[in-house]
């Protein structure tokens, strides 16, 4: 996959604005529904009076896009926004909105936040004693490791997920365990794990939120769901 940004040395960038946004392809997949939730936690710019304003942004991006935004060149761009004044946070959110559906070519969603919702209630997969997992409940498992597949850099989250259907807890748990050393953006993952549990489990009703950690002051968490209405929000499972 050929970026702009990730993995490349940042020294020489003569871009600016929108032109430091880089869109690729994302890889379609049968998934009726879901979105990617960016939390933006050092967002910075100037208010109308020239004085730093430092705030956590959430952008919402639908999982049918046929784009993606490569994530470095997101950090540069929201980056470059710390020494420019705005009038209000209406004008700032306008901005960033226009340019990211210029590139994207499809509506996102996009707001200033000040707290995160609760993390739900859940099942602790981990040290779940059962040969499998309940129906219809939350399941969480802790300690989800993948590797980006340009830096080789790793990437930590939880995942959770909602079944109407029991899985086999000691082979959900192996599944999980697998993707330590496995090539893959967040997007990618959280399909394919999907995927395999909606067609391995002939599972109606699924969604599998991975809730990733930050890196570069930005986190990514995808969510898929076979039902238009999510059961899972941008929630955390530590506030600050």
């Amino acid at each position: 996959m050929k970026t702009s940004f990730l993995g490349k040395s940042s020294k020489r960038i003569k871009k600016s604005g929108r032109n430091l946004l880089d869109s690729i392809g994302r890889i379609k997949e049968d998934i009726n529904y879901g979105s990617d939730i960016w939390n933006v936690y050092d967002f910075m710019y100037l208010d109308k009076n020239k004085i730093p304003a430092l705030n956590v942004l959430e952008i919402s991006i639908p999982s049918k896009s046929g784009l993606i935004i490569e994530s470095k060149s997101m950090k540069l761009y929201l980056n470059s926004f710390y020494n420019k004044s705005f009038k209000s946070k209406t004008e700032i959110i306008n901005k960033i909105k226009k340019d990211l559906e210029t590139k994207l070519k499809i509506k996102i969603r996009i707001k200033f936040i000040n707290s995160f919702d609760k993390e739900p209630k859940c099942i602790d997969l981990n040290n779940l004693k059962l040969k499998k997992t309940p129906a219809k409940k939350i399941i969480k498992f802790n300690g989800f490791r993948s590797i980006c597949p340009v830096t080789s850099q790793p990437d930590f989250a939880n995942i959770y997920i909602y079944s109407d259907k029991s899985i086999d807890t000691s082979w959900l748990k192996k599944y999980l365990i697998s993707f330590a050393n496995h090539g893959g953006f967040h997007e990618q993952c959280i399909e394919l794990i999907f995927k395999t549990l909606k067609n391995d489990f002939s599972i109606n009703h699924l969604e599998v939120c991975g809730r990733f950690q930050r890196r570069g002051g930005i986190d990514i968490n995808p969510i898929r769901g076979t039902h238009n209405k999510k059961l899972f929000v941008n929630f955390r499972e530590f506030n600050q």
